[in-house]
C-alpha cells in the first residue's frame, strides 16, 4: 500500500471527542477510496463499506431522514452491525445518492458513536441539480488531491527523501543527490500523482501502461461529464477541460476558449470544474497586505489543473518528448514548473485553498509573479523558472512596489538565500532595490514554510 498523509489527518479525526461525519473531497481517482480502505486495516477496523452507485434505491432510504431506518437498510446491505465496536462507515460515491449528503447530520446529531466517512466525485455536479441545502457544522471536509512530489518519492526512491525534509541551510544537498532529484522530478512531471499511475510506474517503470492509465482517466471524467453533469452544455464542458491543460499561467480570456459561447456559460463551465476540484483559478491580488483573498479581482485568473501527468497526456507530451526538452523549453511549452508548484502550493493548506498571483497591466511596462502567498503577516512573491537562470525583473518590480523584504524563486538550482541588491528602471528613473531572496529547487516546494521560518 503507498502511503499517504492524509492517513495522519484521519487518525487526528477519529480520536475527536465531537467526531463529525468526514467527507473526502477531490477529483476523481485521487486515491480516496483507497485511502480509507488502508486506513482502517492500518488501525484494525472492521470497515463497513457500500458503494452507493451499485445501490442508487437507497437514495429514497436516504430521503427520509429517518436514521434508524437507514441504519437498518444499511445493515441490511453489508449483512453486518454498523454499530459494531472498533468499526467504521464508509460510504463511497455518496454522489450518486444525493439525500445521503443530507442525512449524515443525524449520524452526527442521533448516531455519534458510529465513525462515517463519505466519499465522492462531482459533487458539485449532483448538488447543482438539487435544491437542499448541505448540513453545515454537522460535517467536515477534507481535500484528497493527486499525490505530492514527496508521496512519489517515498514510493519511488524513499533513500532521497532525507535531503528534502532534513535540509535547513546548515548542510548542503550533495551535488549527486541533486541530480538525481531532479531525474525524479522530470519522472514526476510525466507521471503526476495519480495514485494508480504512480502505482504502475513504481512496480514495473511502464511508461506505456503509465500512458494507458492517464488515458483511462480521461475518459473516466469524460463520461462523469454526461452522467452527473445533466444540465451542463457537455461539448462546452468538454472543451474546456481540453483548453485548461494547454494554457498553463495564461490569464483566462474567455474568447480564447470558445468566441461561439457567451462569457456567462463558459464561466460557469469553469467554475463547476473548479468546485471539483479539477482545476483552480489562481486570481490577481493587488497584495498590499494580508489576507490575500481581501484584495483579489475575481474576473482577473490563471487556471492550474488538477494534476502535471494528466495535464502532459492531454497536451501529447509523451516520455520521449518530455525527455527531449531543455530545461528552459519547458516552461514555454505548457507551463509545467508553474503547474508543478501551483499543485503543490495547494497541498500546504487544505481548508478552502485559493492561489493568488500578482498582475500589472500598463503599455510596455507589464509586469507577472507567478504566484503570491502569505505566512503570519508576511507578504512573500514567489517566481518559477524552469531553468537554472532566468531574470527577475517582475519579482523585482513587485519587491519595489510593495515595499517587500523577502521573495522567493524556484528553479533548478541548489537551495541558496542571497542578499540581493538591484538597480531597477521605473517610470520615475531608476531606483535601488535591496531584498533577501531565498532561492529553492522545485522539488524542495513541500518544506516552503518550514524554510521560510528560517528567515525570520
Amino acid at each position: 500500500m503507498m502511503k499517504r498523509i492524509a492517513e495522519g489527518y484521519l487518525e487526528i479525526w477519529i480520536e475527536k471527542k465531537r467526531r463529525k461525519p468526514l467527507i473526502l473531497r477531490g477529483a476523481r481517482q485521487t486515491g480516496k477510496s483507497t485511502l480509507v480502505r488502508m486506513f482502517a486495516s492500518k488501525n484494525r477496523l472492521l470497515l463497513n463499506e457500500i458503494n452507493l452507485e451499485q445501490h442508487l434505491y437507497l437514495d429514497d432510504v436516504f430521503k427520509t431522514l429517518d436514521i434508524n431506518n437507514i441504519i437498518r437498510e444499511l445493515e441490511a446491505v453489508i449483512g453486518s452491525n454498523l454499530q459494531h465496536p472498533d468499526s467504521i462507515l464508509f460510504l463511497d460515491e455518496i454522489q450518486a445518492t444525493p439525500h445521503a449528503l443530507q442525512a449524515l447530520r443525524y449520524f452526527f446529531e442521533d448516531k455519534p458513536e458510529i465513525p462515517v466517512i463519505a466519499a465522492g466525485s462531482l459533487l458539485e455536479f449532483t448538488l447543482s441539480n438539487h435544491s437542499f441545502s448541505m448540513p453545515m457544522g454537522r460535517i467536515e471536509y477534507y481535500h484528497i488531491g493527486p499525490m505530492t512530489f514527496k508521496e512519489f518519492l517515498h514510493e519511488i526512491e524513499p533513500s532521497l527523501l532525507k535531503h528534502i525534509t532534513q535540509f535547513d541551510f546548515s548542510n548542503k544537498i550533495p551535488e549527486t543527490a541533486h541530480k538525481k532529484l531532479l531525474k525524479k522530478q522530470r519522472e514526476y512531471f510525466f507521471t503526476g500523482g495519480m495514485p494508480e499511475a504512480v502505482l504502475v510506474y513504481k512496480e514495473n517503470g511502464s511508461v506505456t501502461e503509465v500512458i494507458d492509465v492517464q488515458r483511462s482517466i480521461v475518459e473516466t471524467y469524460l463520461d462523469d461529464f454526461s452522467k452527473y453533469g445533466r444540465q451542463i452544455d457537455l461539448p462546452l464542458m468538454q472543451k474546456v477541460f481540453r483548453y485548461i491543460p494547454r494554457a498553463l499561467g495564461k490569464k483566462v480570456k474567455y474568447s480564447n476558449i470558445a468566441k461561439e459561447k457567451k462569457s456567462k456559460k463558459i464561466k460557469e463551465v469553469i467554475d463547476l470544474l473548479v468546485n471539483a476540484r479539477i482545476c483552480h483559478k489562481v486570481y490577481h491580488s493587488h497584495s498590499n497586505a494580508v489576507p490575500l483573498l481581501a484584495e483579489i479581482n475575481e474576473n482577473i485568473y490563471k487556471l492550474i489543473f488538477m494534476d502535471i501527468g494528466i495535464v502532459n497526456h492531454i497536451c501529447g507530451n509523451d516520455w520521449g518528448t518530455i525527455q527531449s526538452f531543455l530545461e528552459s523549453e519547458l516552461i514555454n511549452e505548457g507551463g509545467l514548473a508553474e503547474q508543478f508548484i501551483g499543485q503543490h502550493l495547494l497541498t500546504l493548506k487544505n481548508e478552502a485553498p485559493i492561489l493568488c498571483y500578482w498582475l500589472r497591466e500598463k503599455k510596455s511596462a507589464n509586469a507577472e509573479v507567478d504566484y503570491v502567498i502569505s505566512q503570519a503577516n508576511k507578504v512573500l512573491p514567489v517566481e518559477v523558472k524552469s531553468g537554472k537562470s532566468g531574470s527577475l525583473k517582475s519579482l523585482q518590480q513587485f519587491v519595489l512596489k510593495k515595499n517587500t523584504t523577502t521573495a522567493i524563486r524556484f528553479d533548478l538550482n541548489l537551495p541558496t538565500i542571497q542578499d540581493v541588491s538591484h538597480i531597477t528602471a521605473t517610470s520615475a528613473g531608476n531606483k535601488p532595490v535591496n531584498y533577501k531572496l531565498l532561492s529553492l529547487p522545485l522539488y524542495m516546494v513541500e518544506e516552503l514554510p518550514r524554510l521560510i521560518d528560517c528567515l525570520f
